[in-house]
């Protein structure tokens, strides 16, 4: 794990104690054990980029401050030039980079998502809000409950995260755009 990754967890504990949160009743309001809390707060386990909307709804802060330790400051407008946002490896073979992680007060989160193939399936997610992809290269299997679709460069797909949902790379390096509506 690269040093800004292990800062995430260190962030949540400093942040969890000043507003007096116990583990577990950070672990109820995340919906885990305590046992899973605690691993993902001490490190020992990567934190799913669902659950880390879920932890900045928890502790009442912009998921900025989980990733980079600031508070986002930009009201009008953010530029963010290529290759310029925030990298957030959560899982092998994932990289996420938040695009508008300095804009205050957003409604939404969009993130440049690259996927290395792999042999496995992905772990299927759930969190709250409204979520949309587009595919910008490569192509992305997408499973939502029990369907499961391939889209190719320019196809999108607009759905309820609260299904199981999962993406992963077809053949090649895929990368694609998604907007999530918290």
């Amino acid at each position: 794990m690269n040093i800004e990754l292990q800062q995430i967890p260190k962030r949540i504990k400093e942040l969890r104690e000043i507003l007096e949160i116990s583990t577990e009743e950070m672990s109820r309001k995340l919906s885990v054990s305590s046992e899973e809390y605690a691993q993902y707060e001490n490190g020992e386990k990567d934190i799913p980029i669902s659950l880390l909307y879920d932890v900045a709804n928890a502790l009442n802060v912009d998921m900025a401050v989980i990733l980079t330790g600031e508070e986002p400051h930009m009201n009008s407008y953010t530029v963010m030039r290529s290759g310029k946002g925030i990298p957030v490896e959560r899982f092998s073979g994932y990289t996420y980079n938040s695009l508008a992680y300095n804009f205050a007060s957003k409604t939404m989160e969009p993130l440049l998502v690259t996927i290395e193939p792999g042999k496995d399936a992905p772990k299927l997610v759930t969190h709250k809000g409204q979520e949309f992809n587009i595919v910008l290269s490569g192509k992305v299997r997408v499973i939502i409950g029990k369907h499961d679709f391939v889209l190719s460069e320019g196809d999108s797909i607009y759905f309820d995260p609260r299904i199981p949902h999962g993406q992963f790379a077809v053949d090649q390096t895929a990368t694609f755009l998604t907007v999530i509506n918290e």
